[in-house]
């Protein structure tokens, strides 16, 4: 049975390589035997409204070209079609870090990906979904994180003259040295209550963030359940030293750092907690947010994967 396909692509994913990617693409798209037609966003969230429309119009498969930013744009257009109408995910990783795809066991291939996305088989995954304290949802395919990381992300977007995981290596060297604070929050989670003051904290759908940091080693995205991973208040020279367990996934044999898993998850904290969801900076510099709470949606979006 053929499906009938609609590809949104970021052009500028990848710091706009994407374009001359999904150009090589085309003749893939071409030789599938069914309808596919292609839309281009250009403007932050309208993947996440070309998704929502293309559920509305009876497509049985949405793909994502680009990186983890357009995927959760797209997740959460596709969230908002009633579930018997919703389209099934599928991604073409080419942006810089790439991580729900790298969970999901997408080929990192564009055009081996290509081809998976029009032919594969589809299963479910699960999702997150974050309420913050002001009542504002938003679904998460791969993880949220607070404070650390998400300040690497907004510093990996000011350097313009890298890519994919060395972006994100120069700003993480970047976040020590000028952004490395901690915070105190109070946790809640399963019966379990406990508060201290972190310089990180990650739930995660999936093992990896950033393109090669293994945040949630045993994180998956299809088991039912999320994971934490909480790292304490420690000095600039101790996150020098933790940086290569986080590249191995080996931290959780350190005191500072706790992980383990949870379905609903609440916190507070202090001071305002700057927050990322798939990479994509919810909190920034200014906000005063300090309060949020994410729920495991278990099975809630199908995915074209291996």
């Amino acid at each position: 049975m053929t499906r009938k396909i609609k590809l949104i692509l970021n052009p500028m994913a990848d710091m706009g390589n994407a374009w001359n990617v999904a150009r090589d693409l085309r003749p893939i798209a071409n030789e599938y035997d069914g309808k596919v037609d292609w839309s281009g966003t250009v403007y932050p969230g309208h993947a996440t409204e070309l998704a929502k429309q293309a559920g509305e119009e009876g497509y049985d498969v949405v793909v994502a070209l680009g990186g983890d930013g357009t995927v959760h744009e797209v997740v959460n257009g596709l969230m908002q079609v009633e579930a018997e109408k919703r389209p099934a995910l599928g991604v073409v990783p080419i942006g810089s870090g790439n991580d729900f795809a790298h969970a999901c066991g997408i080929p990192e291939s564009a055009n081996q990906a290509m081809a998976l996305a029009l032919n594969g088989e589809i299963s479910p995954v699960d999702l997150g979904l974050m309420t913050d304290e002001n009542g504002r949802q938003e679904y998460l395919d791969n993880s949220l994180g607070i404070g650390f990381d998400t300040v690497v992300g907004i510093r990996s977007h000011r350097l313009p003259l890298l890519r994919g995981f060395l972006m994100y290596l120069v700003a993480v060297f970047q976040t020590i040295i000028f952004n490395s604070a901690p915070v105190r929050v109070k946790i809640e989670s399963e019966g379990k209550v406990w508060e201290k003051e972190i310089f990180m904290l990650v739930l995660a759908n999936g093992p990896r963030e950033g393109g090669g940091f293994m945040m949630a080693p045993t994180a998956r995205p299809d088991d039912g359940i999320l994971n934490y991973m909480v790292a304490e208040k420690v000095s600039r020279l101790m996150q020098l030293r933790l940086l290569p367990e986080f590249m191995n996934g080996t931290q959780e044999r350190f005191d500072e750092v706790e992980m383990g898993q949870f379905k609903k998850l609440s916190l507070n904290s202090d001071g305002p907690l700057y927050v990322h969801l798939d990479g994509e900076t919810y909190t920034s510099f200014g906000s005063n947010l300090r309060g949020l709470s994410v729920e495991i949606q278990p099975n809630a979006l199908n995915v074209v994967r291996p």
